[in-house]
C-alpha cells in the first residue's frame, strides 16, 4: 500500500532542479546589467565626442591643431585633431582659390569601463573654416 506524496529522492532532485534554474537565470540577468552598463558608458562617450567636434570652429576659428581635455565626468578624456583636408583636384579643371578651406576634425574619447578595460571611440568629420593666411 503506497501513500501520496514525494519521496525523499523526488524533493532533492526537484531542489537541485531548481537551484539549477535559479543559478542560470542569474547569469543571463547578470550578463544582460554589464551589457547595458557598458553600452551607457559607451553612448556617454558618443555623446562627448559628438560635443567636442560641434564646438570645433565655434569659439575660435578652425586652425590646424589639437586640444585635449575632460568632460564633465572626469572617466572619459577626449583630443581633437583638426587637419586641413587636402581634396584632389582634377588638372584639367581650372583653380578656383576661395576664401574657405576644408578641415579633418577627428575626435577620440578614451575611459576605463566599469569592466576594468580601457576603451575608445573615434569620430571624424569634415568642416569649411576660413583658409589660413
Amino acid at each position: 500500500m503506497r501513500t501520496s506524496g514525494f519521496t525523499l529522492i523526488e524533493v532533492v532532485v526537484a531542489f537541485a532542479l531548481l537551484t539549477l534554474v535559479f543559478a542560470v537565470g542569474f547569469e543571463v540577468f547578470s550578463g544582460g546589467l554589464a551589457r547595458a552598463g557598458a553600452l551607457d558608458e559607451r553612448s556617454r562617450a558618443l555623446e562627448v565626442a559628438r560635443s567636442r567636434q560641434a564646438v570645433a570652429g565655434m569659439e575660435e576659428p578652425l586652425k590646424e591643431g589639437q586640444s585635449q581635455g575632460e568632460s564633465a565626468d572626469p572617466r572619459f578624456r577626449w583630443t581633437t585633431t583638426v587637419t586641413p583636408f587636402e581634396v584632389t583636384h582634377d588638372p584639367s579643371l581650372p583653380q578656383v582659390m576661395a576664401a574657405y578651406a576644408l578641415y579633418r576634425i577627428d575626435t577620440r574619447v578614451d575611459w576605463h569601463g566599469a569592466d576594468e578595460k580601457d576603451h575608445s571611440i573615434a569620430l571624424s568629420t569634415l568642416q569649411l573654416g576660413n583658409k589660413p593666411q
